[in-house]
C-alpha cells in the first residue's frame, strides 16, 4: 500500500437537521434538534412505546425525479440524494469510469421495501408483489444504484457493520485509494428504517429514549439523566480522492483523511466491551495508519448514543488511549441534534468532523442537564473555537456485532 496522502474534495448530507451539508451544518452549530413526534397512523395502530424519532428534514423523494424515486427504496433514495450534492460540491469531477470507485454502507438496508413487500404478499398475493422488490431490498442497493448513476466501474462495495458501517466504508476507501484501485471514491453510508418493527425492538432491548412528551430533548449523550438513543435516518457521502489527482484538475480540499482503524470486540452481540479494549485498539490503529500520536489529536466527534452503558464504555476505551489528556479536548456528541442514523451515522459525523476541521470550531453538544462524572468528556453547549495551527480529529463509531470504526483527519 502506499501512502499517498487522500483528501476529501465534496460532501452532501440529508439529515434531521437538514436538506443539504451546509444547512445540516449551520443548524448543528445552532443547536438545532431533529427529534420530532412521528404523525403517523401506526404508531397508535401499534400502540408503540415511543412516539418519535428524527426523522430527515426534507424527504428524499421531493428531491429526486418521481420515476427515479420509485424504483428506489427509502435508503438509496437518500443516498442518491447525497452523492448528487456531493460530486457537484466537488466540481463533478471528470474521472475514467475504470478509476472511479463505490465505498458505501448501511446498517439494515431496505427494510421499507421487503416489509411494504411482505404486506402485499399477505393482502394481495404473490401477483402483486413487485418485480424490483429484491433489487431495492437488497444492502448493495445504494452502491450499486450510486455506480450506476455516476457510472463508477472501478468497483462498487458494501459494508454492513450496524452503526459503524459508514465510518469503516470511509477507511475501506482510503485503503482503496491508496491501493491504486481507484483515483476517485464516493464513500459514504444511509438509513431509513423509522418503522414500526425497529421502534418496537430497539425499544424492547430498552435501547430507546422514552422521552415522548420532549422529543427535542430526548438525545443527550453523556447527561446523567440520558435514558437512551433516538432514532434517526439519512445518509452522509464524501468524494475522495488522491491529493495528486485533486491538484492535478484544481479541487477544492476541505481536509485529509490521514487514517483508519477497523476491529471487532468479541464481547457481545448487542453490548460493547465496558473495557473499551477493541475501541481503544481503534483508535490506536487509526493514530498509527496517520503517523500521529494521541498527544496530536485536537478534536474528537464522538459516538457518544445517550445511553446509560454506551457512553461511560466509550470515555473508559478513550481514557485508555489519551489517559488524563482526553479532559482537554475538545469533544462533540453530535447525535444530540441528528438522532442516531445507524448505519449512517458515520458518514455524516465524518462530514461534521471535516467542517470542524476546516472552520476551526468543534460543535455544541445540546440537551446535557447535568454532565454524568462518569462520562468526564471535555463537552460544550455552545461552538468551541479550535486552535489555528493544525489539526487532527477522529471520529468513532461502533455497532451491534462488536464492530469498531476509527477515521482520522487533518486539516489542510
Amino acid at each position: 500500500m502506499s501512502t499517498q496522502r487522500i483528501v476529501v474534495t465534496g460532501i452532501g448530507a440529508s439529515s434531521p437537521i437538514g436538506g443539504t451539508a451546509p444547512d445540516s451544518w449551520s443548524a448543528l452549530l445552532a443547536g438545532a434538534s431533529g427529534a420530532r413526534t412521528l404523525e403517523y397512523d401506526w404508531v397508535e395502530k401499534y400502540q408503540l412505546p415511543v412516539t418519535f424519532a428524527a426523522q430527515a428534514a426534507v424527504r428524499p423523494d421531493t428531491v429526486l425525479a418521481r420515476p427515479v424515486a420509485k424504483r428506489l427504496d427509502p435508503s438509496s433514495q437518500f443516498a442518491l440524494v447525497a452523492a448528487m450534492e456531493a460530486w457537484e460540491d466537488a466540481g463533478s469531477p471528470e474521472v475514467d469510469p475504470d478509476r472511479l470507485g463505490v465505498d458505501f454502507a448501511t446498517g439494515i438496508g431496505g427494510l421499507w421495501t421487503l416489509l411494504d413487500a411482505w404486506d402485499t404478499l399477505r393482502e394481495k398475493g404473490p401477483r402483486r408483489v413487485l418485480p424490483m422488490t429484491v433489487p431495492m431490498l437488497m444492502p448493495n442497493a445504494a452502491a450499486g444504484n450510486l455506480s450506476l448513476h455516476f457510472g463508477a466501474r472501478a468497483y462498487a462495495r458494501t459494508v454492513a457493520s450496524a452503526c459503524a458501517s459508514s465510518t469503516e466504508s470511509i477507511v475501506n476507501a482510503v485503503e482503496h485509494l491508496r491501493d491504486g484501485l481507484a483515483d476517485v471514491v464516493i464513500a459514504g453510508g444511509t438509513e431509513s428504517v423509522i418503522h414500526p418493527i425497529t421502534i418496537s425492538s430497539f425499544a424492547s432491548m430498552q435501547a430507546l429514549s422514552k422521552r415522548n412528551d420532549d422529543p427535542a430533548t430526548a438525545s443527550r449523550p453523556a447527561s446523567i439523566d440520558r435514558d437512551g438513543f433516538v432514532m434517526g435516518e439519512g445518509a452522509g457521502v464524501l468524494i475522495l480522492e488522491t491529493e495528486e489527482h485533486a491538484k492535478a484538475r484544481g479541487a477544492k480540499i476541505y481536509a485529509a483523511v490521514v487514517g483508519g482503524g477497523v476491529t471487532a470486540d468479541s464481547y457481545h452481540i448487542t453490548a460493547n466491551d465496558p473495557a473499551g479494549t477493541g475501541a481503544a485498539r481503534a483508535v490506536r490503529l487509526a493514530l498509527e495508519s496517520a503517523g500521529a500520536s494521541p498527544d496530536d489529536v485536537t478534536h474528537i466527534n464522538a459516538h457518544a448514543t445517550s445511553t446509560p452503558v454506551g457512553d461511560p464504555n466509550e470515555y473508559v476505551a478513550l481514557k485508555t488511549v489519551f489517559g488524563d489528556r482526553i479532559g482537554d479536548i475538545p469533544v462533540s456528541a453530535t447525535k444530540a441534534s441528528t438522532g442516531h442514523l445507524l448505519g449512517g451515522t458515520g458518514a455524516l459525523e465524518a462530514i461534521f468532523t471535516v467542517l470542524a476541521l476546516q472552520n476551526r470550531v468543534a460543535p455544541p453538544t445540546i440537551n446535557i442537564t447535568t454532565q454524568d462524572p462518569e462520562v468526564p468528556f471535555r463537552l460544550s453547549g455552545s461552538p468551541e473555537p479550535l486552535g489555528a495551527g493544525d489539526q487532527l480529529a477522529i471520529s468513532n463509531s461502533f455497532g451491534f456485532g462488536g464492530h469498531n470504526a476509527v477515521a482520522a483527519f487533518a486539516s489542510v
